[in-house]
């Protein structure tokens, strides 16, 4: 009756849909638009449209923001259900060590202490080497 069935009981579905169903971006123009970048690839080779289709068994390379992911496709999604739900659509490949990746913002702040002093600080360090004398 809907015309979000897909034919087949779903063996094949677009690559936006499937991203959103499993709940690695919040909306499907963000999956539009992630894709449309050239930050998704399937099996390899770049994916440059929203509509191309996956199938189980591709392998799915997504750069985020703050890390890249791994995943293989296990089922074809039928609603963008609760975590759990969306955890069995695919398998994470992901290797576990990486480390996550700062943004510009965390990035250009600088962690206290480091870098040059301060002229409060500098004025402290005067005192100790003049006591030191």
């Amino acid at each position: 009756m809907g015309g979000e069935t897909q034919p087949g009981n779903g063996t094949r579905q677009r690559i936006d849909k499937w991203l959103f169903f499993t709940r690695m971006v919040k909306s499907r123009s963000l999956a539009q638009s992630h894709i449309q970048s050239g930050h998704v690839s399937i099996n390899g080779s770049r994916c440059a449209q929203p509509s191309q289709m996956v199938k189980v068994g591709d392998r799915i390379e997504l750069k985020l923001e703050r890390r890249d992911i791994i995943l293989v496709v296990r089922l074809p999604g039928e609603r963008r259900g609760p975590y759990e739900e969306a955890r069995l659509l695919y398998e994470d490949l992901t290797p576990p060590d990486e480390a996550k990746r700062l943004t510009p913002y965390e990035q250009a702040i600088r962690a206290t202490g480091s870098g040059r002093p301060t002229k409060k600080e500098r004025r402290a360090i005067d005192r100790l080497m003049s006591d030191e004398d």
